[in-house]
């Protein structure tokens, strides 16, 4: 054993890594193979490869690069990966591993379902220590970056749109409110276009057009905003199908 926390189980801590660069999956599978308690059942180099592979392998943490090659911010960028294995496997327990201390992606990677969000900075001691604690049911965020995050989630940093937010709603076709509905429930674009018997390329499209007429550049931040809108205004749900 080569780290300093290391809870037992009769089993060991059963772990995927989904990262794009294959000298980080060498690396981080050589470290925590190194491990008597942890096993790397797979890896994948990108998000199609990781959603055929994680379901199979059953692990109880997956590693998850937040970026990936091209993809970034994508439907198959690793925050969205983490967001429909999540839904797939609800016990699953994702670790998001990044170069980069980005506030909107640690607060979709929280979106999401995340249970951990760690910089690739980090050393090898820390990330067995972040893996085996995520296994274990504890969160692993960062508690400043979390701080930000959640008073965001509170109001503390408003989305441009919010002054006009009730009004900006109200110019959202019916179909519009349909999508920002569900997309306030985390479900991805495959996920919507299903839902609503639509093509995923139409609802791409029709996220731009809310973003637009919402003002606000993310996706998440239109969920903020009809969820806060909901909240004080009453907002009916809009019908579904």
């Amino acid at each position: 054993m080569t780290s300093t926390e290391s809870p037992r189980s009769a089993a060991p801590v059963r772990v995927f890594i989904l990262d794009d660069h294959e000298v980080v999956r060498r690396g981080v599978r050589d470290l925590l193979e190194a491990e008597d308690d942890i096993e790397v059942v797979g890896e994948a180099s990108d998000a199609r490869e990781a959603l055929a592979r994680v379901p199979a392998s059953r692990p109880q943490v997956a590693v998850l690069d937040v970026r990936l090659g091209d993809d970034r911010g994508g439907d198959r960028a690793g925050i969205e990966v983490c967001r429909e294995l999540r839904a797939l496997m609800p016990e699953l327990a994702c670790l998001m591993l990044t170069s980069f201390d980005d506030d909107e992606a640690l607060f979709d990677a929280i979106m999401a379902g995340a249970a951990g969000y760690v910089l690739k900075q980090i050393n090898g001691a820390d990330l067995i220590t972040a893996v085996r604690r995520v296994a274990s049911g504890t969160s692993m965020l960062d508690p400043r970056t979390t701080t930000r995050v959640m008073e965001r989630l509170r109001g503390g940093e408003r989305p441009p749109a919010e002054a006009s937010e009730g009004s900006e709603l109200d110019g959202l076709t019916p179909r519009e409110r349909q999508i920002l509905d569900l997309i306030g429930e985390g479900l991805t674009n495959r996920e919507i276009a299903e839902r609503l018997f639509l093509a995923e390329k139409t609802v791409k499209n029709r996220i731009s057009s809310i973003l637009a007429k919402l003002g606000v550049g993310r996706r998440i931040q239109a969920a903020m905003l009809v969820g806060r809108v909901k909240d004080r205004q009453g907002w009916p749900q809009a019908p579904r199908g």
